[in-house]
């Protein structure tokens, strides 16, 4: 049987603006904004690629204090570019760090062990993790 992972609720205080952090800055897409029968909203978004979503909304998504989920991880094949789309986007992110050694040769020195670190807009932290291949 498989598990997948599909959703994680991100925990935000206002939904427009973390609506546009997620579509306007990051580049996730809009896959729903929906109220629901007058008792809130829920956002739907997807990173380009991923097969799984975030969700975030007011009134239908379980409480959780603004800004408390930490270390969400995206993966990217090409860490310096998505460093270069993220600081164009007007995203504050960290540099590109290498944290640990490959145990062997890899194509490119940042696979595997190369990070970038940023914040939503109530705090939420994320990763962002270069793998270009998978063994």
């Amino acid at each position: 049987m498989n598990w997948t992972l599909e959703v994680v609720v991100v925990p935000v205080s206002d939904v427009d603006r973390a609506k546009a952090f997620y579509a306007d800055q990051l580049g996730f897409v809009v896959d729903h904004d929906t109220a629901i029968g007058g008792l809130g909203r829920i956002v739907q978004l997807t990173p380009p690629g991923s097969s799984c979503s975030i969700v975030f909304g007011a009134g239908v998504v379980p409480e959780m204090p603004p800004g408390s989920l930490k270390g969400l991880q995206l993966v990217v094949p090409d860490l310096r570019k998505a460093h270069l789309e993220l600081v164009e986007r007007g995203v504050e992110v960290s540099d590109v760090q290498v944290l640990g050694e490959n145990p062997g040769p890899v194509p490119d020195p940042l696979d595997n062990v190369g990070f970038v670190f940023f914040s939503d807009p109530d705090g939420n932290s994320w990763a962002v993790q270069q793998i270009s291949s998978r063994a």
